[in-house]
């Protein structure tokens, strides 16, 4: 089988917003190169400084170059049907894939990925780069950085396991990686080559864009995947797989995000086979405010609108909350007709029963009955925001591009959206969304502020920016 060995260079990380600006391939036949296709690529944008510094390409050198388009068919020609070989294939071949596609060629290639198989021949090595591999092989005489040079690396390392890895061993792992899962056959197999490691949210469409099942993962790749390596015996699992025709992701910096996008995707698209997380009626909880003879029951609306109160309890049906009310009253001795739970005068039910403690007719003191109420009510108590107004959470892996951060803005526990900068214009686009109060996304933020601040691993690092001061 013909093989191209396949290096590009870019200006990021980003497959759909950054571009080529070099390509690398060598086309081989039998170990040896019999056709080469390098070439620098004019981007159509700016190439950042750390990228120039890293691959030496400036803005000057690929200011004459042709553009992707320019090259388009040549290079498509030239791949044919040879099989791609790649470090880290999803990188280039996600980048290759989103190249030809703004052009109108729809393309698709059997690939391998040095980087996987060297995870496979290797476990005991903790580094697989190119770098690494260069090192520890022995390779020299390569220009590192640069797309031929690298694609020539790959290609040396691809004969050294051909001369030093048992050949039925290396045609096993190989067969293993070239083994594709169990794909729906509207499903284009190539979108799976483009699937980030990275966190995200993942969308399954059926028939005319029809939203069949959102999902979110720390592991975008290895999550889609696992929807159909799973075991399909599962009723449920079959009809999701067998109705899905196309997928989209959204990357984003960390769980958080892929969190608070899940939920809001599920209850904007409803898709058909989600069980969680859909859009919810009225939400419903208990306030006291002092000087009040008893709890009184609020809707989301009022939550939002009187945060300095606190709330007690967050129920999707007022009949669910006086249940959650009454049980607390039957097990601390409280009076259900003081709580606003029973109508009448005098001596309550329960007193009768034993259930409470009296304060219905003068057996304890109302205040020593709202004390204690107060005190058992505390363990519904919802958290309190901690702020006077808004505050952007940003958020950042070690591996999202050049350490950037993503703001999440939140008030009072209501996610408005996020955005990757905290200027004027981008806070604009989020000051006209709605405000309304959502218990998963009080959940989801609610953990995440705890573990941030009883200092807790996360996958990504949490910072706290206050937008509205005491005074606004």
């Amino acid at each position: 089988m013909t093989k191209v060995f396949l290096d590009l260079e870019t200006t990021g990380t980003r497959t759909t917003r950054d571009r080529i600006t070099e390509i690398a391939a060598l086309k081989v036949e039998d170990g040896k190169v019999v056709e080469r296709f390098v070439q620098l690529v004019n981007p159509g944008q700016a190439i950042p400084a750390q990228i120039q510094r890293l691959t030496g390409i400036s803005d000057a050198m690929v200011a004459d170059a042709p553009s992707f388009a320019d090259l388009a068919d040549a290079l498509r020609d030239f791949l044919g049907d040879a099989e791609l070989v790649a470090h880290n294939m999803r990188f280039d071949y996600g980048f290759l894939r989103n190249e030809f596609a703004r052009v109108g060629i729809a393309f698709r290639a059997s690939t391998l990925c040095t980087l996987k198989l060297s995870r496979r021949l290797a476990p005991e090595h903790p580094k697989h780069n190119l770098d690494a591999l260069i090192e520890r092989h022995g390779l020299t005489g390569h220009q590192r950085h640069r797309a031929e040079g690298d694609a020539e690396a790959l290609l040396a390392l691809w004969l050294r396991w051909q001369e030093r890895v048992d050949s039925n061993h290396l045609a096993t792992l190989i067969a293993d990686q070239r083994r594709m899962p169990s794909l729906p056959s509207q499903l284009d197999p190539g979108l799976l080559q483009e699937i980030p490691e990275r966190p995200g949210v993942y969308l399954f469409y059926g028939h005319n864009r029809l939203p069949l099942y959102i999902g979110k993962s720390v592991n975008l790749r290895a999550r889609v995947l696992s929807h159909f390596h799973d075991d399909l015996s599962q009723d449920r699992k079959m009809r999701l797989t067998q109705q899905i025709q196309d997928l989209e992701w959204h990357e984003t910096s960390g769980d958080l995000g892929a969190q608070l996008l899940e939920a809001r995707l599920i209850k904007t698209q409803l898709p058909i086979m989600n069980r969680r997380l859909r859009r919810q009626g009225k939400l419903m909880g208990w306030q006291w405010p002092q000087g009040e003879q008893a709890p009184k029951l609020v809707s989301a609306e009022d939550i939002t609108s009187h945060p300095q109160v606190p709330l007690y309890g967050l129920f999707r049906a007022a009949k669910e909350a006086r249940q959650a009310l009454k049980q607390i009253a039957e097990h601390h001795g409280l009076c259900p007709r003081l709580l606003g739970l029973e109508k009448g005068r005098g001596r309550c039910f329960s007193s009768q029963l034993g259930r409470c403690r009296g304060a219905c007719h003068g057996a304890e003191s109302k205040d020593d009955h709202d004390a204690r109420a107060r005190e058992a009510l505390e363990r519904l108590r919802v958290q309190h925001w901690p702020w006077p107004g808004r505050v952007a959470i940003g958020e950042g892996t070690t591996a999202h591009a050049e350490g950037a951060l993503t703001w999440h803005l939140v008030d009072h526990w209501c996610y408005l959206g996020s955005v990757e900068t905290l200027d004027d214009a981008s806070l604009a686009t989020l000051n006209d969304q709605p405000v309304a109060f959502d218990i998963d996304t009080y959940k989801i933020l609610s953990r995440a502020l705890d573990k941030h601040e009883k200092g807790e691993k996360a996958d990504a690092s949490l910072t706290i920016h206050r937008l509205d001061s005491d005074a606004d």
